[in-house]
This record gives structure tokens, C-alpha cells and sequence, in this order.
């Protein structure tokens, strides 16, 4: 028989974010408390958000906007990496990072945290950004997951190809 296994990746569904930003971004145009301050929220890269706006207090407004956005869309907070606010010109401008795959380290914290936790037989692989978790047994590969729910990496971890 087969070994059975699944993936252990950390990926955010692109389209959400921007659904999210463009949320966030709609609500800065809009709400009462942003009217005058110059606040936007706008893409920055391919996985990078820029926020900006006239004072401290409206740029980590617009950020906890955002947050809330993500949070409706189904995005982990895991997964958003906020700098400090920083004075640009006249302005405060924030950059964020949307994170995608495990790090190398945090690959092996995984695998280390499996291997010394998890049930007997049961093997992570990594594999690029992602790990590769695989036993004989579908029981054993599901207490890995509850192992693996149960602990934070501080990054958002999803599972998939349960096979």
C-alpha cells in the first residue's frame, strides 16, 4: 500500500488581497474621519501595499482599515508583513509585504517540531517553499495536522493534496 501524505504550504489567494485593497481602498475615500488627509492604500510591487497619508495616526488607521478587509476575505494577519510608519516629504507612507511560502527556517522548525512530536513513521520533506508530510497511516497524518494547527510559526500555514 501507498504511503498517504499532503502538503504543508503558506500561500494567500492573490485575488482576495486585492479584492481586500480595493475594499480598504474605497473605505478611505469614503469614510468621514480620512476626508482631507490625503490617506490611499495602492499595490507596490507584485505582493507589496503602500499606504499613505498625511500624519502617523491616519496611516496606521488606514492600515488597521486594511487589516479588517483581510480579516472579512478570509486572509490570515499571518500573512501581512507592516513596517513602521515613515515620514515621506510632507507625508507618512507605510510599506507592507503580502508573504508567500515557508522560509527555509521556518521549513526546518516544522519538520524538526514533526519529527520530535508527531507519531512515529511519519516524514516532512522539504521541498522549496513548501513541506511534504507523508505515513501509512491517513490517523497518523491527521494528528499531524491538529500538531501543526496547535502551533505557531508565525506564519499562516494551509494544507493541501491530502491524498
Amino acid at each position: 500500500m501507498a504511503d498517504s501524505s499532503f502538503d504543508v504550504v503558506s500561500k494567500v489567494e492573490r485575488q482576495e488581497v486585492d479584492n481586500a485593497l480595493n475594499q480598504a481602498a474605497k473605505e478611505l475615500t469614503q469614510r468621514f474621519d480620512f476626508r482631507g488627509t490625503n490617506a490611499s492604500i495602492s499595490w507596490a510591487g507584485e505582493l507589496g501595499v503602500s499606504i499613505q497619508a498625511d500624519t502617523e495616526e491616519r496611516v496606521r488607521a488606514a492600515l488597521e482599515v486594511f487589516r479588517e478587509k483581510l480579516i472579512k476575505r478570509g486572509v490570515s494577519l499571518k500573512a501581512l508583513d507592516a513596517g513602521e510608519p515613515q515620514p515621506s516629504g510632507k507625508a507618512y507612507r507605510l510599506s507592507a509585504a503580502i508573504l508567500q511560502g515557508i522560509a527555509g527556517e521556518k521549513a526546518k522548525a516544522i519538520a524538526k517540531k514533526i519529527r520530535d512530536e508527531g507519531p512515529r513513521g511519519v516524514q516532512a520533506q522539504i521541498q522549496g517553499d513548501q513541506l511534504r508530510v507523508s505515513a501509512k497511516k491517513k490517523d497518523d497524518l491527521q494528528s499531524v495536522i491538529t500538531l501543526l494547527k496547535e502551533s505557531d510559526f508565525g506564519i499562516a500555514l494551509q494544507f493541501t493534496n491530502y491524498r
